[in-house]
């Protein structure tokens, strides 16, 4: 009996949805809500063109007038500005062997479907922390960024006290902050300091370790050095996701001389953080490198920063 080819159970019209749909599954920032999948993203990131628009209205700013029956009301004005992001298009090949244990799975489609997601997964993290080290390079984000770790003692070092602090760059508007990011050896410092409770989400009942009543997600793709940490604190939304439709989304070959399969994956998308406009400043392919996502000169802010629901906090641990 001929054995079982990656061509026998992967069909790209059952599996892109498949796949796209157990990505944001397996994805902690999606399930926290900071990262949220938007319908209006989808059709951009479908339009074509690698740069999208994105407009907004800007708030109305002013105070009211006194009414008279003799001076007139002055007529103001909203304004239109322009939020900016980028189409990211990248793709990824595995051969057989890579994927031999899954293909003795009992469901072989599910089983290749997780090990593909989860690794989109992973790769979408990394660009995420490349962007947000790009965006906060710009002096424009100076208004989002809290950092401590050149303070002396106790005042460099994450504590509910210095978090506070943190927050409250977004002033009025700190509450939008729902979730913390961190690496793991902020959150075992916290765990330490008996910090860390642990909810349930209201929606599933899983429990969910909270910091400060937030939300706390541990990876150990934030930046670190020299014993000083950067912590992110998100509000719902502070990402923007969308789908694009990469012409040929996903097929097989097969290398017949050297015996492999082979299962390609393309993802045609849009990661951004809202309000931090995508110049394509400093890029020089047809899609940003992780090391051009990092150029803060790639970057510039557009929302007033108090709307951007992001604050970047940099500090020690001991």
């Amino acid at each position: 009996m001929p054995a079982t080819r990656i061509a026998d159970v992967i069909v790209p019209e059952v599996f892109n949805p498949y796949l796209i749909q157990r990505t944001a599954e397996l994805s902690a920032l999606v399930q926290s809500g900071i990262v949220v999948p938007d319908s209006q993203l989808d059709e951009l990131a479908a339009t074509g063109g690698t740069i999208l628009n994105m407009p907004f209205w800007n708030d109305l700013t002013g105070d009211s007038e006194i009414l008279s029956d003799t001076t007139p009301l002055s007529v103001n004005h909203i304004v239109a500005a322009k939020d900016m992001s980028r189409l990211h298009t990248r793709g990824k090949a595995w051969g057989a062997n890579d994927l031999a244990k899954a293909l003795s799975g009992d469901d072989p489609l599910r089983a290749i479907a997780d090990l593909v997601a989860a690794w989109w997964n992973r790769d979408r993290q990394k660009m995420l922390f490349s962007t947000l080290k790009g965006v906060f390079a710009t002096p424009s984000m100076a208004g989002n960024k809290h950092d401590i770790s050149g303070a002396a003692g106790s005042a460099a070092v994450i504590s509910a006290t210095t978090t506070v602090d943190a927050q409250q760059k977004l002033g009025d508007a700190a509450d939008k902050l729902t979730a913390f990011s961190m690496h793991s050896a902020v959150y075992s410092k916290l765990l330490k300091d008996q910090l860390i409770e642990w909810q349930k989400d209201p929606v599933t009942g899983a429990a969910f370790a909270a910091y400060l009543g937030k939300r706390v997600l541990v990876d150990d793709g934030h930046p670190n050095a020299a014993g000083v940490y950067t912590t992110y604190l998100f509000g719902p939304g502070a990402i923007g996701f969308g789908n694009g439709a990469a012409p040929v989304p996903t097929e097989t070959d097969r290398d017949s001389l050297q015996g492999d399969d082979i299962l390609v994956n393309r993802q045609h998308f849009i990661l951004h953080p809202r309000g931090v406009k995508w110049t394509e400043d400093s890029v020089t392919g047809v899609s940003p490198t992780n090391a051009e996502l990092e150029t803060p000169d790639n970057w510039e802010r557009v929302y007033e920063n108090k709307n951007i629901r992001i604050v970047q906090f940099v500090h020690k641990i001991a």
